[in-house]
C-alpha cells in the first residue's frame, strides 16, 4: 500500500453555504469513486478556497458526508490577479495500491481549465 496525493477542484457559481457544501461534496465523492477509495483510505485532506469565498468552510462538506475521523484543514488560496474566481481545491493524501500514473485527479466543470494536463 502506498501513500498518494490526489488533486481536485471545482468552481462555484456563487458564494453560498449550501451551494458550497453541495459542490464540494460532489467533488470529494468523485475523487473517492474515480480512485476506488473509501473514507478509511483517506489520511488527510487539505481544502483551499479563493479569497472571494466567505460563506463556509469547505471541510464542512466532508463532515456532512460522514468523514469524521480524518484530519481536515482549510486554507485560503493566493489572491492572484486574473485567477479563476470562486474555486475550492482539494489535496487528499490517501493509501492506495494505484500507481502514480493511474491516480485520477478530478476537476469539475469550469475548473477543468485549471489543469488540462491532469484533469480526468
Amino acid at each position: 500500500m502506498a501513500v498518494r496525493a490526489v488533486r481536485g477542484a471545482v468552481q462555484l457559481e456563487r458564494d453560498e453555504s449550501g451551494h458550497m457544501r453541495q459542490q464540494v461534496s460532489e467533488l470529494l465523492t468523485a475523487i473517492l469513486e474515480r480512485n476506488a477509495l473509501v473514507p478509511d483510505d483517506l489520511i488527510s485532506v487539505w481544502f483551499t478556497a479563493t479569497p472571494d469565498l466567505h460563506s463556509d468552510f469547505p471541510a464542512v462538506a466532508a463532515r456532512k458526508l460522514g468523514i469524521t475521523d480524518v484530519p481536515l484543514i482549510c486554507a485560503q488560496e493566493l489572491d492572484i490577479e486574473g485567477a479563476m474566481p470562486r474555486v475550492v481545491r482539494i489535496l487528499a493524501h490517501v493509501e492506495t495500491d494505484l500507481p502514480k500514473p493511474e491516480v485520477a485527479h478530478v476537476y469539475l466543470g469550469a475548473a477543468a481549465a485549471l489543469r488540462k494536463d491532469i484533469a480526468q
